[in-house]
C-alpha cells in the first residue's frame, strides 16, 4: 500500500473523531465523546470517573490540536488529520497512545462495571458503539481487545490496539 492509501484510510478514520459530522474535530467531539460514554453507563459528570474522562478527554484534544492543527484555528480539517497526523504519527505511533492514554483509562473506568480496572468485553462492546462503531465493528473490535480471552480488556490492551488502528499500515480493509 502506497503513502496515498494510507492517508485515505486514515482520513476515513476521521469520522471516528468527527463525532458531529461538521467536517471537522474540535474540543466539543470530545467532549460528546465523554458525554455519551457518562451517559451510557451511568456515571455523572461531577464524580471522580466523569472528572477522570473529561480530563482525558481535554488532554486528547490538546495533544491532536498540537500534533494536527496546524493553521491554529482550534479545529482539525480531514486535511490536516490525513495530512499532518498521519506523517507525524505513523513515524511516532507510541506518541499517539500516549496522548490518547488519559481519555482511554478513563473511558475503561467508566464502563468497569466491576471496579477491577478491566471492562468486560460486553463493556468495551457498548463503549464503542456509543463512540460510533456499528454493532459488529464494535463486538469483533471488543471481542480482539481480550487478548488473554478471559473476558475482560485492560488499558494496555486497549491503548496498544488504538495506536495501530490510527497509525499502521493495513491490507485493505
Amino acid at each position: 500500500m502506497d503513502s496515498a492509501e494510507y492517508e485515505r484510510k486514515i482520513a476515513h478514520r476521521f469520522a471516528a473523531f468527527d463525532q458531529d459530522g461538521n467536517g471537522y474535530i474540535d474540543r466539543a467531539d470530545f467532549n460528546a465523546a465523554a458525554a455519551r460514554l457518562l451517559t451510557e453507563f451511568g456515571t455523572t459528570a461531577r464524580c471522580d470517573k466523569g472528572q477522570a474522562l473529561y480530563t482525558g478527554a481535554e488532554a486528547f484534544w490538546q495533544g491532536m490540536a498540537g500534533i494536527a492543527d496546524v493553521d491554529g484555528d482550534q479545529r482539525v480539517t480531514r486535511e490536516e488529520f490525513a495530512g499532518g497526523a498521519v506523517k507525524r504519527l505513523r513515524d511516532n505511533p507510541e506518541r499517539f497512545a500516549e496522548i490518547a492514554r488519559p481519555f482511554l483509562r478513563a473511558a475503561i473506568a467508566v464502563a468497569d462495571g466491576g471496579n477491577d480496572g478491566r471492562a468486560s468485553v460486553a463493556e468495551v462492546e457498548r463503549a464503542l458503539r456509543v463512540l460510533g462503531a456499528s454493532a459488529e465493528i464494535a463486538g469483533i473490535a471488543a471481542q480482539s481487545l481480550d487478548t488473554d480471552r478471559d473476558g475482560r480488556v485492560a488499558e494496555s490492551d486497549v491503548v496498544a490496539a488504538f495506536a495501530v488502528y490510527f497509525t499502521v499500515i493495513e491490507p485493505d480493509a
